[in-house]
């Protein structure tokens, strides 16, 4: 099966802190804006990733991007108050940097 595009979806109880992050995260405003909880930034010419305001399966997502180089992209995310951990071999993977939304471990009673 091959797939004209792919979606990776997170769900977010708090959905303008997450809005507010990923902004931040990508660098830009949303690509797409689904509804008033809902919406998408375009990653690859077929890949998107969206957040989606969803209490109950907040905070149990992972989102993967691949790039060429992570020096520049880890570097413009600290630049934006993000911050990426260090860059790490990964067998024959390649090398990884992680991030963590913070917003998705709030509780909706935390807001």
């Amino acid at each position: 099966m091959e797939a004209e595009a792919l979606f990776t979806g997170l769900a977010v109880s708090d959905f303008e802190a997450a809005l507010a992050w990923y902004e931040r995260f990508f660098g830009r405003r949303a690509d797409v804006v689904s509804h008033e909880h809902e919406v998408m930034w375009r990653v690859s010419d077929r890949g998107w990733l969206y957040i989606v305001r969803d209490a109950e399966r907040a905070g149990r997502g992972i989102a993967a991007l691949a790039v060429s180089n992570l020096e520049e992209p880890r570097a413009a995310l600290g630049v934006r108050g993000i911050k990426a951990g260090p860059i790490e071999r990964q067998g024959d993977a390649g090398w990884k940097a992680t991030t963590s939304d913070p917003t998705a471990t709030r509780s909706p009673s935390s807001r």
